[in-house]
């Protein structure tokens, strides 16, 4: 295109575009020849390159070095205690009876995607990788995505969702409600728009200074509180207090559900 068709293409004065133009030749991105117009020549511009890949190799495995994360699926618990409305899903169908209680120990559990219960808890067994490789945590981290469960949808129903680990409560996160205004951007198209669609994104960091959910202070548990190094694996219970004030229930949405598509993920920063 020339100047004239990329300045009306943008909605740009033409000064504008012959500056950027300028700049991305001088990059090699962009290269332009002189034609023929109906007055005088014009100048074409082509790109270069049809796609450009920026790389931060270098600093991501700077990063790792110190960061240990594993991601566990939604489904994968090592226990639970559960009360209804209860279910579980796959990416493909619900798996088994709804509102079952019982059936939230079949082996069919490690393909869900999405779980939900209106009380109670399931606890997952984290790999303690830092003291297999004998380094001190200076701090931990769960990211979950969550929401209130309700059967249908309400986005004004607010549930005190707990976290603990290793036992410890380390602290709660008020829902606001159970969302399905719209589909998840990762929920199957299967799955009725009437049942919970997305949660929020939520962090828990434990370190030396306390507890926070998103930055903001939790409570006063620390990293010293939780006995890291005294166990090979560290166990997070996701669920409802029995003195919760808001008895909301619980989704945790997995890999492939929700608007995130991933499963728990842990960070230990060492």
């Amino acid at each position: 295109m020339n100047i004239n068709d990329i300045a009306r293409a943008l909605s740009l004065p033409q000064s504008t575009v012959a500056t950027g133009i300028q700049i991305l030749e001088d990059a090699r991105l962009v290269e332009s020849r002189l034609a023929k117009a109906r007055k005088g020549n014009q100048k074409i511009c082509s790109a270069i390159y049809s796609e450009i890949v920026i790389s931060f190799e270098k600093t991501a495995a700077q990063r790792l070095d110190d960061v240990i994360e594993v991601e566990m699926p939604v489904g994968l618990y090592t226990s639970c205690d559960v009360y209804a409305p209860c279910g579980l899903c796959s990416t493909e169908s619900v798996i088994g009876p709804l509102d079952v209680p019982d059936y939230f120990l079949d082996p069919q559990r490690m393909q869900a995607g999405l779980i939900w219960f209106g009380r109670g808890y399931v606890e997952y067994k984290f790999p303690n990788n830092a003291r297999v490789l004998n380094k001190d945590i200076r701090a931990i981290e769960f990211s979950l995505e969550l929401s209130s469960e309700v059967p249908g949808t309400n986005a004004d129903w607010p549930s005190d969702i707990t976290l603990w680990v290793n036992g410890v409560a380390i602290g709660t996160w008020t829902s606001p409600g159970d969302n399905g205004d719209k589909r998840g951007a990762f929920t199957p198209p299967w799955w009725k728009l009437e049942g919970s669609q997305y949660g929020m994104q939520k962090t828990w960091h434990i370190s030396r200074r306390g507890t926070f959910v998103d930055g903001a202070p939790a409570s006063e548990v620390t990293i010293n509180d939780l006995a890291l190094a005294q166990h090979s694996s560290i166990r997070l219970r996701v669920g409802i207090a029995e003195d919760a004030r808001h008895t909301g229930g619980v989704n945790i949405f997995g890999r492939n559900f929700g608007n995130y598509g991933r499963d728990i993920v842990m960070r230990l920063h060492v």
